[in-house]
Order: C-alpha cells, then structure tokens, then sequence
C-alpha cells in the first residue's frame, strides 16, 4: 500500500479549496449561511416581540384572572392622560441585552405554568408575597430600569411634586419600587399589614 507524501496531502487539501467547484461551493455554503443567519436572526426577533405583547402576557389564566385584573383598576391602566402601561412596559426592559436576559429568566415562569404552581386564585395569593418580593427586588437591583421608560426624572417638575415626593426622590439609594409598591397591583397581605401600622 503506498501511503502519500505529506507535501502531496497539503497539496491536494489546498487544492479542493482553490480549485473552480470548490470556489463554487464555498461561495454557495457562505450565501447560503448569510441567508440561514438573517432568517434565524429575523424568526429570534420576531418570536421575541410576540412574547412582547400584553396578549401573550395574559394568555395564561393565572395572569389574565390575577394579575391583570388588578391593573385594570390603576391609574398605570386608565387615567386623565390616556397613557396606558402593558405588561412589558414594566415587566420586560427595552433594551436588547436585558430584555433576553428577562426573556431566559420567564422560562422559570413558563415551567411553573406547566406545574401548577399558581393555577388558581387561592394558590396565586399563597405566592403573592414571594413573587412581588422577586420582582421588587429586580427593580431595585435595576434602578427601577423599567419604570424609567416612562417615568423620566429630567422629565419631573419639582414643584408640581409634595414637598415628601421632593425629598424622597432625592434620597440616596431609594429608587422608584421603594416607595410604589402596590401602584400597579394587590399588595400581599403582610405588606398591607406593614403600610397599615
């Protein structure tokens, strides 16, 4: 059996990558991988903004019947501007890099839809606390990111503020979820029972 040379395998290998049909075919593999990118890049974003929306938000009962029916009675939900916050307003960050870290983040959600966890309104409230302790500290550990949306403060005028607005706002270390809690929903009991003393 005769085994090939050294030079003469390198010559052959560079040979396939130079020659006229394998020009051909690395070009068609290097459009037909732009292609496959763009399409899966496109389908990745797409799929994002659906799960983006307020009505896949409230696809799931223990959101539709928990949740946003506690929003619907807020001032986040109608008010004298007509300005209305969906689920992702303040649930979900604008920003690209955070929003599919929130988006890897609800596939815990997701799973705890499947198991039940809080599938009825009497399971919903044994969990409230935990869950609101959960989101409130993402928003503290954020700056409140997602209140700041909407809520600018270059954007507040100081004088249209109480005078407790004015100095809690400039207290360092405080942030939005500090103070309003329970603005867009149902406090759980033990945190209405700290508000009540």
């Amino acid at each position: 059996m005769v085994v090939p040379s050294r030079r003469g395998l390198i010559a052959r290998t560079w040979s396939v990558f130079t020659g006229a049909t394998a020009r051909f075919s690395i070009a068609t593999l290097l459009i037909a991988g732009g292609i496959l990118g763009i399409a899966f890049w496109g389908s990745f974003n797409w799929v994002m903004e659906v799960a983006n929306t307020e009505q896949f938000c409230i696809s799931c009962h223990e959101m539709r019947d928990n949740v946003y029916k506690e929003l619907q009675s807020t001032v986040h939900f109608s008010n004298r501007s007509g300005v209305r916050a969906r689920c992702p307003d303040c649930h979900v960050p604008h920003d690209w890099f955070f929003k599919v870290r929130r988006k890897i983040q609800a596939s815990n959600e997701v799973l705890h839809h499947i198991l039940g966890t809080v599938n009825t309104p009497a399971k919903f409230e044994t969990h409230r606390a935990e869950l609101a302790e959960r989101v409130w500290a993402g928003m503290k550990a954020t700056d409140s990111r997602e209140c700041r949306n909407c809520h600018s403060t270059e954007a507040m005028n100081p004088q249209k503020q109480s005078e407790a607005s004015q100095v809690m706002r400039d207290m360092a270390g405080l942030t939005c979820i500090d103070c309003h809690r329970g603005i867009a929903h149902k406090l759980p009991k033990e945190e209405e029972e700290k508000k009540a003393e």
